[in-house]
């Protein structure tokens, strides 16, 4: 158990003095707790005890201060303590999704083959959500409990030891035990719980996307079938944790109630004096010390599991590797020949070869398509020139530099991309362009736009703040595709590729994205895969990809 958890542990580091923070003001809140009950408690009693008497005897004014004092304490003790801790928490959440995020960029297409969308996505979110009840509900609790635990046996020892021991004794113990017991009684039912959860999100989000088929291969029926009978047994399950954290309530109420009766038995027969209100109610109040503890414990299998199911990631090492900056070879970047000299390529598991002894030389300021059937490896070629896959043998040369010597952000630089499937972030339109290139100005940002016949974009009041995707300004597909060719452009990169620019655009459109590319890349050498032979005056060359 604390293998798998040491790494997240290890991150309170980075956050000591906001945990030291909100420990003490949790210890504060429950210390004052604490306090108001049991000072109420004797406050009562003592005035009972002296009676009429008392008017002039029995300071009232001290303890009703006390009394007022710990309830002011402790509300903005809790409300700070509250602020801190999901301060805290949301601070480390980030950090590591950041740290996740920075694991799952470098893994090659065959590492996240292994994913599905929906199930990287659970990970990413509700995965690392759950290991927000470390801290919060375990590791928060368990320390200020300890602590205050402490702290009562300090100032009752000074009145009576045996008891305070009694008192200490049966907190400790029931605060190093009883977790345990609902541990393991919650630990395999908080695996199902996070398992049910995971396969839930995956099966109805393929379930919405996949209506079409559903309802065209009459499966709609029994697919809903299996999500109705997943959500049935994760709802059962749900019932059963709820039913343990009831049991888990009931017994620490069951043991701050015999611990009561146990020490008003012990403390009377020492004395009959308000001193018996005194530690009757620090015993109530001890109810709030034990009671979130148990419950937790009955989350952490849920939360062992998420965690294993983040380290799984945060454990992949990328299995295609860049060489470091000082190592890489110096290429000209203002230039680009593009060399492939015999390359074999197949797909993991795939008994056939995508590409056999392929040999192409690109020539400075080059335009070259590339068409052929699909599946023949027209997509392939460009993932094998970035790098998202690995030839089986083989090499590709830039400038005459192997891909495979140079570092990442040189190869990057190197070349721009416009893929078949543009994303468009729901940010600004001049967001949108800094992903180019994000020392961009303003000037480059509007003369590039000029340049792919998007300047109405800019015929607006927010002009380059126009927000735009979702919950935005819609965007044509022509209009996307033009942005996409702007972020290539901005990037100023002398190896431009292509994965069919052109595809599901109308004619005139289509028209006016080639003689776009056929402008804005004059100077450049350029590949392009394409379905299209209407492309043929864009290039010098056209290769077709057969067997």
């Amino acid at each position: 158990m604390l293998a798998i958890l040491r790494p997240y542990i290890a991150l309170y580091k980075h956050y000591f003095w906001q945990i030291l923070c909100g420990l003490s003001l949790a210890f504060l809140t429950l210390f004052t707790s604490v306090f108001l009950l049991s000072l109420s408690g004797w406050f009562l009693a003592s005035t009972a005890f002296v009676g009429i008497a008392g008017l002039y005897t029995f300071n009232y004014m001290l303890p009703a201060a006390g009394v007022r004092a710990a309830a002011i304490t402790r509300t903005a003790a809790r409300y700070m303590e509250r602020l801190v801790d999901h301060n805290t928490t949301f601070k480390i959440l980030a950090h590591l999704r950041t740290l996740a995020f920075c694991k799952i960029l470098p893994l090659s297409a065959n590492q996240l083959t292994q994913y599905q969308r929906a199930d990287l996505l659970n990970r990413f979110i509700v995965d690392i959500d759950a290991l927000d009840h470390l801290y919060l509900k375990l590791f928060s609790p368990i320390v200020t409990a300890l602590i205050t635990i402490g702290v009562i046996f300090i100032i009752l020892s000074n009145i009576n030891l045996p008891i305070a021991m009694v008192i200490t004794i049966i907190l400790t113990a029931t605060l190093l035990v009883v977790p345990v017991i609902f541990y393991l009684a919650g630990k395999e039912l908080g695996k199902n719980l996070a398992k049910q959860q995971s396969e839930y999100r995956l099966l109805l989000i393929n379930y919405l996307q996949g209506q079409a088929e559903l309802i065209l291969f009459n499966a709609q029926s029994r697919y809903r079938k299996q999500l109705d009978e997943l959500e049935t047994n994760w709802l059962h399950d749900q019932q059963r944790q709820s039913n343990l954290m009831a049991l888990s309530s009931a017994l620490v109420l069951l043991i701050t109630g015999f611990l009561t009766l146990m020490v008003i038995w012990l403390i009377t027969q020492y004395t009959l004096s308000p001193l018996v209100a005194l530690f009757v109610f620090v015993c109530l109040a001890s109810s709030e010390i034990l009671a979130p503890i148990p419950g937790a414990f009955i989350f952490l299998g849920q939360v062992l599991a998420s965690a294993s199911r983040t380290t799984a990631i945060f454990n992949q090492k990328p299995d295609i590797k860049f060489v470091n900056e000082n190592e890489s070879k110096k290429v000209d970047l203002s230039s680009a020949t593009l060399h492939f000299e015999n390359i074999n390529f197949s797909y993991p598991n795939q008994p056939f070869s995508v590409l056999k002894d392929f040999s192409l030389m690109l020539n400075q300021g080059e335009h070259i398509g590339i068409i052929g059937k699909t599946g023949c490896g027209k997509s392939t070629l460009l993932n094998l020139i970035n790098r998202t896959w690995e030839p089986t043998s083989g090499n590709i040369y830039f400038n005459g530099t192997p891909l495979n010597q140079l570092d990442e952000e040189t190869l990057r630089q190197a070349i721009a991309m416009v893929p078949q499937v543009i994303a468009i972030f729901s940010d600004t339109l001049r967001k949108n362009l800094l992903i180019g290139n994000e020392q961009a100005t303003e000037q480059q940002l509007t003369e590039v736009l000029e340049q792919v016949g998007l300047e109405r974009l800019l015929n607006t009041e927010q002009g380059l703040d126009l927000q735009i995707g979702q919950g935005g300004r819609a965007l044509s597909g022509g209009e996307i595709r033009r942005i996409g060719i702007a972020r290539a452009l901005l990037h100023n990169s002398p190896l431009i590729l292509m994965d069919e620019p052109t595809e599901s655009l109308d004619l005139q459109t289509e028209q006016q994205i080639i003689q776009l590319i056929k402008h804005t890349c004059k100077k450049k050498t350029l590949l392009m895969v394409t379905h299209r032979l209407t492309d043929n005056p864009l290039f010098d060359r056209v290769i077709s990809l057969n067997n």
